[in-house]
């Protein structure tokens, strides 16, 4: 019921919704229950984590319970993409604390399954860093004369004439221009450029 919707809205009752819901408890069971078996970070990984945190904790607060359990769901599909690593031990270690106050039976049994130390009720909320809440690359639109024409993936903070440069390198943005100038490029950091044809 937490998963399908705000708890001031009504829920249509499905079967489909108690198996999806099944489904999400044996993953985390199972990632509770594999061995601690890597070493090495996943920064990737560490990332999702972090966002995971927050949004959980922003849901809960929120009443927002669906969205909690969303980004769940997300955070178990990250999990069980990652490699073994010890990012990979302290992120299940993680779901299992973010679990807890949606599931907390499961959370408690994986807890003492996984050899945790007291029970995971008296364990405090996860901290992680803010700033890998925030991407180090962002995708910014290019516009030829206000329209749309494509997007470009660049680090956070790109200085404003390589931005320039690879809108204007985007053999979509060439077609546009058809071989001409532009009579002036507009660059928002991190957000957008337009070229004026």
């Amino acid at each position: 019921m937490l998963s399908d919707s705000p708890p001031e809205r009504d829920l249509e009752w499905s079967i489909g919704g108690i198996e999806g819901a099944a489904r999400l408890v044996q993953r985390v069971w199972r990632l509770a229950l594999a061995p601690a078996d890597g070493s090495g970070e996943d920064p990737a990984l560490d990332r999702k984590v972090a966002r995971a945190t927050a949004a959980v904790g922003d849901a809960i607060e929120g009443l927002q319970f669906n969205k909690a359990v969303a980004a769940l769901y997300e955070l178990v599909n990250a999990i069980e993409k990652a490699a073994p690593s010890a990012s990979r031990d302290a992120a299940v270690r993680t779901l299992l604390l973010l679990a807890a106050p949606a599931a907390p039976h499961l959370a408690e049994q994986a807890w003492a399954a996984r050899g945790e130390a007291g029970m995971i009720a008296d364990a405090g909320w996860p901290d992680y860093d803010p700033a890998l809440l925030v991407d180090d690359q962002v995708t910014i639109a290019v516009q030829v004369n206000g329209k749309l024409r494509d997007t470009v993936v660049v680090p956070r903070g790109l200085p404003r004439d390589e931005v320039e440069a690879l809108a204007l390198e985007s053999l979509k943005v060439q077609a546009q221009l058809g071989g001409n100038p532009p009579r002036k490029v507009i660059v928002v950091p991190d957000r957008l450029v337009n070229i004026v044809a």
